[in-house]
């Protein structure tokens, strides 16, 4: 069997495995920025671009597992991979800003910035300095700071911004609450998980059309998603129920492991001229698992309308609007 995908001008033909590292060319003299890569489908994207001979800086929170990954990796790869972490914590925007700046200070180009770290489930309501949702803060505005302030050497690198989201986004209310963002009424964890990835990807496609529309056709932004991945996703901020039925669905054949989960986020970074306004993850039963390609978006996750009051929302609530 034959995937195509729609590219710009042609169509890209994946045999029945679908989009795989294999089709990934040297990476040498490239740079990629990801964030969360001390588990699950982060550190299986690193120890990929990596091998592939990429000079990769990663963001975590945590720089002892840092640290590990790096001894790891080197391990793994020789001493001489180009390689660092630099502490940053997502939900924290002032630690955004600063990770931000060390990058532009000291990094001279960008060829994709992959936005795949985040949190899930987070059982009771917690806000966090800013006084957002735990979930909305790193998964949303933490992104959206980080893609913000790092995009001129984006452009300037002519790179890509990936946005790693969640099947989630249809598993919500299906919209945002702009009138209750932080839910300070009916707090519920999948929701409030559901919103931050369903905000997570509009912004994606509403920043699509903002570079079209200020004219900028040098930075291409991709939205994906790792399907059903058996990360720690869940253990690391959900509850102890939520975490027993996910390490249940665990032994099922509907979650794959995170290596593969990790091919959409790789797709999206390092193949030529995809079609941005597609939706990449697995494509077999119900998109959990299957080989990767593009595949169907509902259409509430493009909302047109909703997405531009989100984004200006969005500038009001960091202070923060793109240069383009």
């Amino acid at each position: 069997m034959l995937y195509q995908i729609k590219v710009m001008s042609t169509e890209i033909v994946l045999d029945k495995k679908g989009w795989t590292p294999e089709r990934m060319p040297d990476q040498a003299g490239k740079t990629y920025i990801i964030t969360g890569t001390t588990s699950g489908t982060g550190l299986e994207a690193s120890r990929i671009l990596i091998s592939k001979g990429a000079k990769l800086i990663m963001l975590n929170r945590n720089p002892q597992k840092a640290a590990k990954i790096i001894e790891d990796f080197k391990k793994d790869f020789g001493l001489n991979i180009d390689l660092k972490n630099i502490v940053m914590d997502l939900g924290n925007q002032d630690s955004v800003k600063r990770a931000a700046n060390e990058i532009l200070v000291n990094t001279p180009r960008i060829d994709a910035l992959i936005c795949n770290g985040a949190i899930a489930q987070v059982p009771e309501l917690s806000l966090n300095a800013e006084g957002w949702e735990s979930q909305m803060a790193v998964n949303y505005f933490g992104h959206y700071t980080l893609q913000a302030l790092l995009y001129p050497l984006i452009k300037s690198s002519e790179g890509r911004i990936v946005a790693v989201g969640s099947l989630a986004y249809d598993m919500g209310l299906k919209t945002i609450k702009l009138d209750d963002l932080n839910w300070t009424k009916d707090y519920g964890p999948n929701l409030a998980y559901s919103q931050s990835k369903l905000a997570q990807i509009m912004s994606i496609y509403e920043l699509q059309r903002r570079l079209r529309s200020a004219g900028v056709s040098t930075v291409k932004a991709y939205a994906c998603h790792p399907g059903s991945s058996r990360t720690n996703l869940i253990n690391s901020s959900g509850s102890m129920t939520m975490r027993i039925i996910f390490n249940l669905m665990k032994l099922s054949p509907l979650t794959q492991d995170a290596k593969n989960g990790a091919y959409p986020e790789l797709m999206c970074a390092t193949e030529e001229n995809l079609d941005q306004e597609d939706f990449y993850g697995p494509t077999g039963r119900r998109n959990w698992v299957g080989p990767v390609g593009a595949h169907r978006l509902e259409a509430h996750a493009k909302d047109l309308d909703l997405a531009k009051k989100l984004w200006e929302r969005t500038e009001i609530e960091t202070g923060i609007k793109w240069n383009f």
